[in-house]
């Protein structure tokens, strides 16, 4: 009897299991979306074309990247947040819709808290101190000791207010209390190139906009933000080290997200799959090419306790500035 038992049961058992494959089994059924939420040609957007695709011969089905551009990023975000927690839709976000525009704007359509489940943390974005060549500062400590003795305050550019460059630039200011005026630009080129004509004295720019500038003398790199080098200037100091101040760190990163709510076991199979694709040297090869930092992503639950520390320290300053919801 006992014996009939046991069989009757193990035979439902394995019957349920036929009839209700786990998510991770049936998935994908369809091409799976990939949202960028920056136009096409970018950074960002070329590194996401290089993964898809092996991504998607090892789910089996298509990955197609579908660029969403648009109010900082948010727009991009938002589509990740309202799409189908199915993980058939997936998309990249940053620092900036997740850290600093939960604080800088009024209303967001989206909950950082709520509406995402990462999945792969690839690269660190990290920005290159750069100084007009003929002030004469030639190191960080030098810099921060010019800044203090000034009559005047340095002028500084960013792309806009409160952007990661312009957070970064303030996150050091206030840390060596320096006196520096924010000249807010349209956007990152004309940021840059106007450090190089003088019109202003110094910034932190993206890796990718000013390395041409650097290599021709236009523009003096004193730091990188990364607690490590960048790959594309191996001859200059991270802040922290060139300062002396280990916990200094002010970058973006590139989070592979899904919306909240998928199935956990969908997660941890494109968690996975990354973790292959994104570790081969020819991966972090060409993510250091276009100024990235690869990283070796660590775990879905590390990357939501990072993205947490990050929204406090970024907030916090947001806040400190006197620009919380200004947008």
């Amino acid at each position: 009897m006992h014996s009939f038992a046991r069989s009757a049961l193990g035979a439902l058992a394995l019957a349920a299991l036929i009839a209700t494959p786990g998510a991770a089994q049936t998935y994908p059924s369809k091409p799976v979306t990939l949202i960028v939420p920056l136009a096409a040609g970018t950074g960002m957007d070329a590194l996401a074309r290089l993964y898809a695709e092996p991504l998607g011969q090892a789910l089996g089905k298509p990955v197609v990247v579908e660029n969403r551009p648009g109010a900082g990023l948010m727009l991009g975000t938002q589509a990740i947040a309202q799409a189908a927690p199915d993980g058939h839709t997936v998309g990249i976000s940053t620092a900036s819709p997740l850290a600093v525009s939960p604080v800088l704007y009024k209303k967001l359509n989206y909950d950082p808290a709520k509406d995402f489940v990462p999945i792969y943390l690839y690269v660190k974005s990290p920005f290159v101190l750069i100084v007009n060549p003929d002030l004469p500062a030639k190191t960080v400590p030098e810099l921060i000791q010019y800044a203090k003795a000034s009559a005047n305050p340095l002028p500084y550019s960013t792309p806009g207010v409160g952007v990661m460059q312009h957070l970064s630039m303030e996150f050091m200011a206030q840390r060596y209390g320096l006196k520096l005026t924010h000249v807010p630009y349209r956007n990152t080129g004309q940021s840059v190139t106007d450090i190089a004509a003088g019109h202003v004295q110094l910034g932190f720019a993206e890796a990718g906009a000013s390395l041409p500038l650097i290599r021709e003398g236009k523009v003096r790199a004193l730091a990188v933000s990364s607690l490590t080098r960048l790959p594309t200037l191996p001859d200059v100091l991270p802040f922290s080290e060139a300062a002396g101040a280990p916990d200094f760190e002010a970058v973006s990163w590139h989070v592979l997200f899904a919306p909240g709510g998928t199935p956990k076991e969908i997660v941890d199979r494109l968690h996975g799959e990354m973790k292959r694709i994104m570790s081969t040297p020819e991966m972090k090869k060409r993510a250091a090419d276009i100024g990235l930092l690869p990283i070796d992503s660590p775990s879905v639950d590390e990357i939501r306790r990072y993205i947490t520390a990050e929204q406090d320290k970024w907030g916090s300053l947001v806040r400190k500035l006197g620009l919380e919801g200004t947008q």
